[in-house]
C-alpha cells in the first residue's frame, strides 16, 4: 500500500471521528436544553394552577393570610427563576408552600369535599408527577453530557470547542423526602 494513501486514510478517519464526536456533544447539549424547557413547561403549568388553588382555599379559610402570602411569594420566585439552580430553589420553596396550603385544607372539611378543590388537587398531583419526571429526564441528559465531555478522547474535543459542564437540577434534603398528602 502506498504510504501517502495510508496517511490519507488515517487523517480521513481522524476527521470523521472528530466530526462525529463534535456532533454527538452538540446533540447531548441540545437534549439538555430541551429537557430544561420541559421542566419549565411543567413548572409554569403548576404556577398557573396556584391562583385557582388560592382562590378556592381563600373562600373557606379567609384568616390564613400568611399561607397565601407564602404561596404568592413562591409563585413569584418561580416565575423569575432563570438558571437550573434558581429553578430548583424556587421549586423547593413552592413545594413547601403547597404543603402549607394542603395543611390548611386539612382543617376545613367543606374545602376537602369541594369538587373544585379536589380537581385542583388532582391536577397539581399530576403536574408534580410530570415535574418529577422532567427533572429526572433532565438529570439523565446532564449525566450523559457531563460524562461525555469528561471522558477520553472526547474531552480533548470538548475542551477545544468550549463544551462546559452543566449543573444538575437538585432538590434540597427536605424535598427528597416522600410527600404524604391525606384528605
Amino acid at each position: 500500500m502506498n504510504p501517502t494513501l495510508a496517511i490519507g486514510i488515517i487523517v480521513l478517519l481522524i476527521i470523521i471521528y472528530l466530526w462525529f464526536t463534535y456532533n454527538s456533544l452538540v446533540v447531548l447539549r441540545e437534549r439538555i436544553k430541551e429537557a430544561l424547557s420541559q421542566i419549565d413547561v411543567q413548572l409554569k403549568r403548576r404556577t398557573d394552577l396556584i391562583p385557582n388553588l388560592i382562590e378556592t382555599v381563600k373562600g373557606y379559610a379567609k384568616h390564613e393570610k400568611g399561607v397565601f402570602e407564602e404561596v404568592t411569594r413562591a409563585r413569584a420566585n418561580m416565575l423569575k427563576a432563570e438558571t437550573p439552580a434558581q429553578k430548583a430553589e424556587a421549586d423547593n420553596m413552592m413545594e413547601k408552600a403547597l404543603k402549607s396550603i394542603f395543611a390548611v385544607a386539612e382543617n376545613y372539611p367543606d374545602l376537602k369535599a369541594s369538587e373544585n378543590f379536589l380537581n385542583l388537587q388532582e391536577e397539581l398531583s399530576d403536574t408534580e408527577n410530570k415535574v418529577s419526571y422532567s427533572r429526572q429526564f433532565y438529570n439523565s441528559n446532564v449525566l450523559a453530557y457531563n460524562s461525555s465531555i469528561k471522558t477520553f478522547p472526547a474531552v480533548l474535543i470538548a475542551s477545544q470547542f468550549g463544551f462546559k459542564e452543566v449543573e444538575f437540577f437538585e432538590t434540597e434534603e427536605e424535598g427528597k423526602k416522600e410527600v404524604k398528602v391525606k384528605f
